[in-house]
Order: C-alpha cells, then structure tokens, then sequence
C-alpha cells in the first residue's frame, strides 16, 4: 500500500491502468487481453481500481476468453454491473477448434451461452459483433439487445451475414408488432450485412428515435425505409454507400429535406463501384453539394460523375471538408483547381475570410485526406500529378496528408524515388494504397478529430459506433477494402 504506483492520486492511477487496459490486441494475438490481470491481485488499492477497468470494456479474441468471463460474472454478478462493452470485433474462432463441430461441442460461445453473459451485464451500453460469431445470434439474443437492455446504445453487426443470423434478424423483425415500440439504440451498424431482406430495415429504422451514426452500406435497405427514421434523431455519420436498391432521386430527397440529417452530417459515404452501377451525376451531384451543411468533415463521391462544373462547389466544401473522395471524370488539373483561390467566391465565402487577408494563390483549406481511387490504369496521369507545376505534392498544399490512389498502382510507385523526392511514402493496406506525407499529422489526442471516433487513419469505409481504435477484422472491412 506505499508503493510509489498506489500512492498516486486515484484519477490519475485510473487513467494509467485504462491505457493499458483499452490496448487491443493484434489479429490472433490473445497476449493482451488479461494484460492488467496480475493488478487484480496485487493488493487492495490497485484492485478497486483495476477491477472497473477489467470489466467496462470487454475484448473477446476467442470463445475460451469468453467462457472465462461468463464464469467470472456468474461467480461475482457485482462485476456484471460494471460491464459497459463487450467486443468481439477481434473474435477468431479457428484459435483453440478447426471446426464448428468442435466449437458447437466445447459450449463455450453458443446462443444460450451469448444471453446467459447479457442476462448477467445490465449496464451494457455497447455491443460489438462481427461475421465469426454471428451464428451465435439467434432471435432470443437479438430480443434482448433490442427490447430489455435499456441503457444500449450501440450496436455493431458488422459483416454478419450467415443463413442463421438472417432467419434470426427477419423472424425478430416480423414479430415486431406494437407500433408504439421504440429502440435505444442510437449507433447501429449493418456494414455488409448483405443478405438481409429491405423488410428487416423497414421494421427497424422506422423504430430508431434517436439515431446519431448509421452504417448501411452493402445492404437492401429501401428509399421507404430510409424516410421511415424518426425525426428525433440527428444522424451524424451516414454511410449509404453501394446500397443498390436505393434511388438517387430518394437519396437526395432524404439528404435535403429530413430534419433529422439535413443539418447535422459530419460523415457521409454514397459511394458506388463505378464497374457495376453509376452513383450521382450532373444536376442531381450539384444539388447535393450545394445543400451539405458546414458540419460535414467527410464526404465520399465514389462512382458519381464529375465534371469540371462541380469543382467550384467542391471548392465551397474544402475549408470544412477533412476527407475528400471524388467520382470519375476529372483530370489532375481539376484535382488541382480544388487547391487554388477562387476570385470568384460568392459574397457569404468573402464574409468568411479576413478582410485584411490578401488573396493567394493557394486556397486556405482543411483537407487531410484525399481520394482518387476511382482512376484506374492511364486514367490517372502520374507524372502530371508529381510535376513541379502541379501543387497537391508540393508542400503548399498542406496540410494535405494523404492522397489514395487505385490499388493497382501500389507496384509501379513503390519502385518509384519520386514520391520520396516530394516528401512522401506509399503504403499498401489491403486492396488500397495511400501516398503518404512524410511529416503527416498525428490523428489520435486531437479534438479537432473526434469525429473519428479514436481510428487512426484517413480513409474510413466504415463507420465506427464505439469510441476507441479498429483492429483485426474491423480494420480490415474500414482500412483495407
């Protein structure tokens, strides 16, 4: 009890044993998950402090760790109040079993086992799944999250998409009967749960009272649907992208004319494959882009079609704007447009700028991040885009940070100096590639970032519902698809 570590004040002993206790650990790495365990043991000073942060945000690498924790909470249900998360996003079944006989013979993480820990957790707030576990996930689970954990209030189903999960979601949504019935739920996640039927979504969204971060990307939600949410709510972070049963018409109207996403967006993804379907085009991308509100920090344009008429109104955005992924049709000397003053600014951008300032030739901006992805092959010109006249790669184009291009790239400027020569690096992450400035930002500790909710990279595909870095398998569907 006089050791130098117990005598610190207890807030600041608090935050110490939260750093060690949020790390997450590496795909397949199970080093870290009891990293603060031998504290609990210690003695009674960094007990009452450690068990708090052992118990309120939960990391589930495979079904043993699992199985311990069910066995802690039924052996002390105390802990069970504390628990605030439970996270499987780094899940991995194939650790301890090579198959699901196996697993489904151990009765470690099964559905009974699955309610059984949310029967014991009644302060849960956040639930993190992904498609390794989803057949866990059976409609008395799904109850339970939805109906009696009143204090949820972000949901993850990320990549779930198993025959199982299906009947669980549309037998849970059919049996949604009362009309009066409202979720919790504020964050909901659906990224690439690509089986479920539009009817799951109608049942569900019109329900969300509260909805601040909504990811649906991949799924059949519906125009119907979407105009379905509550009003009440203030979506925040919106991801629609490759949703192929939705209309851009719908899509628009929603944008425009919803009071609970009209004026509040700070993430918007309406991203498509350019190979199978065409996203926005000329009047209806300029209305969009006319009607976004300064709250926006992130905006993805994938797939739409671009013409030199919409870089003015892109120009609008890039003194808000941290990410920027833009359609086809552009050249790298519109790319370069987006970075140069417009004299021409309308009178609401001159009452923005400082009177006394004198115009540049360089636009005063805030993007970090930018997207060109969507240029394939010859469609992006190399070396206009590293030559002296060109200003992206050049230092005055700061605080630019990183430029994605096409995937297929990553082998031809890898073997290249010429980034290096420019001041940056390129690096491969999955199918993507990013041209990195070699004296980048720090992203984590800044407040001006929060709305990235803790990930580390420029680029999300998609959208975090829980506060803190992306590993394994999250991080492969937000930083390497």
């Amino acid at each position: 009890g006089n050791s130098p570590l117990e005598r610190l004040p207890t807030e600041i002993l608090q935050e110490i044993i939260d750093i060690v206790a949020t790390r997450k650990p590496a795909l397949g790495d199970r080093s870290q998950q009891y990293s603060i365990q031998p504290l609990l043991n210690t003695s009674k000073i960094l007990y009452s402090v450690t068990v708090r942060a052992r118990y309120e945000h939960v990391t589930i690498p495979d079904s043993q760790v699992f199985r311990k924790l069910l066995s802690a909470l039924r052996g002390n249900p105390g802990f069970g109040t504390l628990v605030r998360r439970i996270d499987f996003s780094s899940f991995n079944p194939i650790i301890l079993f090579s198959s699901a006989k196996e697993r489904l013979s151990a009765d470690n993480l099964t559905p009974r086992t699955l309610i059984q820990c949310l029967n014991l957790t009644p302060g849960l707030r956040e639930f993190v799944a992904q498609e390794h576990m989803d057949d866990e996930i059976d409609i008395i689970v799904l109850r339970k999250l939805f109906h009696h954990l009143s204090h949820l209030t972000a949901l993850d189903f990320c990549g779930c998409s198993s025959p199982r999960f299906r009947t669980a979601m549309t037998t849970f949504a059919k049996s949604i009967t009362d009309k009066d019935i409202a979720f919790s739920v504020s964050r909901l996640s659906l990224h690439r749960c690509d089986n479920l039927p539009s009817a799951v979504f109608d049942q569900l969204l019109r329900r969300m009272n509260a909805l601040t971060h909504l990811d649906l990307a991949g799924t059949k939600v519906s125009d119907q649907a979407l105009q379905s949410i509550p009003h009440s709510g203030r979506i925040t972070h919106l991801n629609l992208s490759r949703c192929n049963g939705l209309a851009a018409s719908a899509v628009l109207k929603f944008l425009q004319s919803h009071p609970g996403v009209k004026d509040s967006l700070v993430v918007l993804n309406l991203a498509v494959d350019f190979r199978t379907r065409c996203g926005l085009r000329g009047n209806d991308l300029s209305q969009l882009l006319m009607g976004l509100p300064r709250s926006l920090r992130s905006l993805n344009l994938k797939g739409s079609e671009m013409g030199s008429a919409h870089i003015p109104l892109l120009q609008r955005l890039m003194k808000h704007v941290h990410e920027l992924a833009l359609g086809r049709g552009l050249t790298v000397a519109d790319f370069e447009k987006l970075f140069e003053a417009n004299p021409r600014l309308s009178d609401q951008d001159k009452d923005t700028q400082c009177c006394t300032t004198p115009p540049a030739s360089i636009l005063s901006h805030t993007l970090r991040y930018l997207d060109l992805s969507d240029y394939v092959g010859q469609e992006l010109d190399l070396g206009a885009l590293f030559s002296p006249e060109c200003s992206i790669m050049q230092n005055r184009s700061a605080p630019l940070s990183v430029v994605e291009v096409a995937g297929e790239l990553f082998k031809g400027l890898s073997r290249s100096s010429i980034p290096i020569k420019f001041g940056w690096t390129v690096v491969e992450s999955g199918c993507r590639t990013w041209i990195q400035r070699q004296q980048g930002e720090i992203l984590q500790g800044s407040n001006d970032f929060s709305w990235k909710m803790g990930t580390g990279n420029w680029g999300m595909r998609k959208i975090p519902v829980v506060f803190g870095e992306v590993c394994a398998m999250y991080r492969n569907y937000t930083f390497m698809r």
